[in-house]
């Protein structure tokens, strides 16, 4: 089984951050996010990957093929014009051949066993197996509709009143049945594609209980960094068997002054932070630093001289 990756958006949530980094390599404890997703697919063996890319399209690639994961086969789909996630997977259907694929957003941190999910898919018999998951957040997130072990819903687009405590994980697997649906040039898979299934009946679920993190918001991307415990137990030997590194809070190769006070934080790799800085419950990317006396709390700070949230830095100067 191949998986389709969707890596091309803009991240326009995660600004100003994606101004200068795409989304999928935002790192979460010091990881590009992306490279989770590739270790839990690595994990379940499915090792064929095509990763559509455009914003930022040649850092991906980059980033990728330097960092040569070993095991994985990964093609990109190039978009020279953004074609959106029903768009951008039409766009791959003659990558993805004639066998049922395994659809994977790029900005997410979860546990999902996609092998156990693509089994759950084949028993079914049906056209299409979305992941779900179960929260209480589901009202303000998006919840899905379903009724009889069936898809029938999104957010009550469709009017029909159902209801449910399940979101969409933006993890799924279908049959090539998927694209009938589907059209060239700009469109959303939910209009198209799921949608044209649930109204066949062909559209099932499966639920997950585990992890599941989304990090395209700065309140959640830093939610999923400061959430450090729960994400490297229950993903950090997948991701370290994948890349070679675990995932970390504090990055070896960041110089941190014997006064500076680290509290609940993250902080990257060539950070420099000076002498009696507090840095509480913060996320620092790679290369920031914080001038001597700054007081950081709550915040999320790049080396680009962005300060997305908490107080402000004073004096940030840029590397």
């Amino acid at each position: 089984m191949k998986a389709f990756v969707l890596a091309a958006g803009f991240g326009t949530r995660l600004r100003p951050l994606t101004d200068h980094l795409p989304k999928p390599l935002v790192p979460v404890l010091n990881i590009p996010g992306l490279f989770y997703t590739f270790a839990l697919l690595k994990k379940a063996g499915i090792t064929e990957i095509i990763c559509n890319i455009h914003h930022h399209a040649d850092s991906i690639r980059r980033q990728i093929e330097t960092s040569c994961i070993p095991g994985l086969t990964i093609t990109f789909s190039v978009e020279p014009e953004i074609l959106g996630t029903g768009g951008g997977l039409k766009h791959c259907q003659p990558l993805l051949g004639e066998e049922d694929f395994l659809l994977v957003n790029s900005d997410i941190i979860t546990d999902i066993d996609f092998r156990e999910l693509a089994d759950a898919h084949q028993r079914s018999g049906l056209a299409g197996t979305l992941c779900l998951h179960p929260t209480p957040d589901a009202p303000s997130i998006g919840t899905v509709g379903v009724e009889d072990g069936l898809v029938c819903d999104f957010a009550n687009r469709r009017g029909t009143g159902i209801a449910s405590s399940y979101i969409y994980t933006g993890s799924a697997v279908f049959s090539p049945a998927i694209f009938e649906h589907l059209h060239p040039g700009f469109s959303g898979i939910v209009e198209t594609g799921f949608n044209g299934l649930l109204e066949r009946h062909q559209l099932g679920y499966h639920e997950h209980r585990g992890l599941w993190r989304d990090i395209g918001t700065l309140t959640s991307y830093r939610e999923a960094n400061l959430s450090a415990n729960e994400v490297i137990n229950r993903t950090g030997e997948a991701v370290e068997a994948a890349t070679g590194t675990k995932p970390h809070k504090i990055s070896p190769d960041a110089l941190i002054h014997p006064s500076a006070l680290i509290d609940g934080s993250v902080i990257g790799a060539d950070c420099r932070i000076g002498a009696d800085c507090r840095i509480e419950g913060s996320v620092l990317l790679p290369g920031t630093i914080v001038p001597d006396g700054t007081a950081l709390s709550g915040a999320v700070a790049d080396p680009w001289n962005c300060l997305t949230s908490g107080e402000p830095l004073k004096n940030m100067r840029v590397r």
